[in-house]
């Protein structure tokens, strides 16, 4: 007897993966079911189908979605486009705004200027495996 195919198109998104991994990190803070509620999902298990993979995540529920997960609208929103396969939005974004930064890579850049004193240090092969060695890449 064959099995049914699952419907999951999207199980291997980054943002499948990473919806999942944030849920169970806030899981002694808020339930999946809130967090759905907090996003504006009349369907509490919409957020279950989205971690599966099997539907997509509206772009225009990013912010709402960010603010439930308590991350940064601008991430979640690369994640989005990237899974819902807008290669053309995602040339066009990539065009108007370049390289979307987001709260924590500001953060981030301001550290290495003040540690380089504004100095525009180049990114050598030394300090490129510096920092993958600091995330373990």
């Amino acid at each position: 007897m064959e099995r049914p195919l699952k419907n999951t198109p999207y199980e291997n998104s980054k943002l499948a993966k990473f919806l999942d991994r944030r849920i169970l990190e806030l899981a002694g803070k808020k339930s999946q079911r809130e967090i759905a509620l907090q996003a504006g999902f009349p369907n509490p298990n919409y957020v279950s189908m989205i971690k599966a993979g099997s539907s997509k995540l509206p772009l225009d529920r990013v912010p709402a979605m960010a603010k439930a997960l308590e991350v940064d609208p601008k991430f979640l929103f690369i994640l989005a486009l990237e899974q819902a396969g807008f290669e053309t939005t995602q040339a066009a974004v990539d065009d108007i705004f370049k390289t979307i930064v987001t709260d924590n890579e500001v953060d981030w850049l301001n550290e290495i200027r003040d540690a380089s004193c504004h100095s525009d240090p180049r990114l050598t092969n030394q300090l490129r495996t510096s920092l993958r060695a600091i995330f373990g890449a």
